[in-house]
């Protein structure tokens, strides 16, 4: 279950959609891709465990992936490292209508996640515990990013690791029981930004914020330290609630051409080269996202 909490009013955002693995319902992808220009999803790792695939074919759809995977040695970690980029391929397959293992993830020098060959489609993930999250784009950058609700931020140095001078302010200001969400919230919009923008932790917390009270029914904005509006409306940003238990926040920016009306990858590419590689890798009748034994 999922509830927005708030949204800005430019480019409109769909709320998550839930996958329940590989036969989830991907058209719901596709139509919020067609419709908002970007598509946000969730889903437990227990409906993409690794395991599920076997040893071929999980290595398969791992693609550059599976030796990194092998030099994991925490079993969640790796569990959860797997699960991830599985289902953000599924997806991707989804709106290219190619098949899984076809899809390549790479991976640029701040760590952003992005399609090789084909930069029609912008990509994010983050996972936590038992969530993993997906955001994927056209015609912009998406950055997601997801908290437990239950996380404790609230301390000392706030002002010199998390937030500006203002978010500081307003945090001190709200009663006690609504500081730790409030700073959840923040922590993950600021993540979203970060990630959408291409710098991750590059870029300091402290150096941009928003407003810390969403109480009332403004909008989610970027802005300055000293709290004044840091952008002139070409980022939408979300934050959403899933299970009751995460906290989970959006930020999608517009390269101003609009978003790609087709992106499905048989229209960028060769036809003669989608065949040989159906043919390699065996084609799925059910069209990318889905299929038996994991694609």
């Amino acid at each position: 279950m999922t509830s927005p909490v708030r949204k800005t009013p430019g480019r409109t955002l769909g709320e998550p959609i839930t996958i329940t693995g590989p036969r989830g319902d991907w058209s719901r992808v596709r139509a919020d891709l067609d419709r908002h220009g970007c598509a946000v999803l969730h889903a437990r790792v227990d409906d993409w465990r690794p395991e599920q695939a076997g040893g071929p074919r999980l290595r398969a759809l791992l693609g550059r992936d599976w030796q990194r995977f092998l030099e994991l040695t925490h079993p969640d970690v790796r569990t959860r490292f797997a699960s991830s980029r599985i289902l953000l391929k599924f997806a991707a397959a989804a709106v290219l209508d190619v098949s899984p293992p076809t899809v390549e993830i790479g991976y640029a020098g701040s760590g952003r996640p992005y399609l090789r060959g084909y930069d029609g489609v912008h990509i994010s993930l983050s996972h936590t515990d038992e969530l993993l999250l997906v955001g994927l784009a056209t015609g912009g950058v998406i950055g997601v990013d997801a908290e437990r609700n239950d996380r404790r931020l609230y301390g000392p140095g706030l002002g010199r690791h998390m937030c500006t001078p203002h978010e500081v302010e307003e945090i001190e200001a709200l009663p006690p029981d609504r500081r730790d969400p409030a700073l959840v919230r923040l922590w993950t919009l600021k993540e979203a930004y970060s990630k959408a923008i291409g710098l991750g932790m590059q870029f300091r917390f402290t150096d941009f914020g928003f407003r810390s009270d969403d109480s009332d029914d403004r909008p989610t904005e970027l802005l300055r330290p000293d709290g004044t509006p840091g952008t002139t409306g070409e980022w939408t940003f979300g934050t959403y609630g899933i299970d009751d238990r995460f906290t989970v926040s959006v930020a999608v920016g517009d390269a101003g051409f609009g978003s790609t009306a087709e992106v499905a990858a048989g229209t960028a590419l060769d036809g003669s080269i989608m065949d040989a590689l159906s043919e390699a890798l065996g084609s799925d009748e059910d069209g990318g996202g889905g299929g038996d034994d994991w694609w």
